[in-house]
């Protein structure tokens, strides 16, 4: 793994290509709406910013942004594209890194709370989010469900996806809570493998770490338009509070 962790040049460099359904208006508008009614006239904080996918429409509906995130090369990424001029970005492990001044709403989307592969990892988030909100502030995440109810019992193995050009294959550790997306994508005529690890974690579990970083479950919704949390949602996206005293 490189100074970049795992979204290293290899990865950034086709990463808006290879998550272009994730790009859609359809996808992002919602997402940032529901930022932009959040933050209100304050900073958001984003950690994990990557390429700038919610960051750069976000601080286009007149929102300060600033985001966190270890990789020197999708940053990069970040910084050249058309919007990004006023976004400020730190480069760090977003459990510990700081950066100045206060926000109003800090937020996570797109499963990366699980890209810190261990508890004391998330729960060191929760805590340096719960530093960085101003009093009253919110903590936003959207994570997927862990579908452990479609691995049969003794499999460890789930295909989520298949195409002529890419494989994406779940190897999950139950005993341990994580698990390792495989991903065999097809470039230059041949396959490539690309593996991330990931610890997966409950809506319950996260409301417990927001509580010990002094915050506590405001709203939960199956998705940015606030669709009901269902038994059989497949995501959610949660919204935890600072006190405002």
């Amino acid at each position: 793994m490189s100074d970049d962790g795992y979204f290293d040049e290899r990865v950034a460099a086709r990463y808006d290509d290879t998550a272009a359904e994730l790009f859609d208006p359809a996808v992002v508008d919602p997402a940032v709406d529901f930022l932009v009614e959040l933050a209100g006239k304050g900073r958001a904080l984003e950690l994990g910013i990557g390429t700038g996918r919610i960051a750069i429409p976000l601080a286009q509906r007149g929102v300060p942004v600033h985001g966190i995130d270890l990789s020197q090369s999708m940053a990069a990424r970040l910084r050249a594209k058309p919007g990004s001029e006023d976004i400020g970005i730190t480069i760090g492990d977003f459990a510990t890194t700081t950066v100045e001044g206060a926000f109003a709403v800090a937020y996570l989307v797109f499963n990366t709370i699980g890209n810190l592969t261990t508890q004391t990892a998330q729960v060191a988030c929760f805590r340096n989010v719960a530093a960085h909100l101003e009093p009253g502030g919110c903590f936003v995440i959207e994570l997927g469900i862990p579908e452990l109810q479609r691995l049969p019992p003794g499999d460890t193995m789930r295909v989520f996806h298949a195409s002529p050009t890419h494989w994406g294959i779940d190897e999950f550790d139950v005993a341990n809570q994580r698990l390792t997306s495989h991903h065999f994508e097809l470039v230059d005529g041949r396959f490539e493998l690309f593996s991330l690890p990931f610890r997966y974690v409950w809506p319950a579990e996260l409301d417990l770490m927001a509580e010990l970083a002094g915050m506590s479950l405001r709203e939960r919704w199956s998705d940015w338009t606030r669709e009901p949390f269902k038994s059989d949602s497949e995501k959610h996206v949660s919204v935890w509070q600072k006190p405002a005293v």
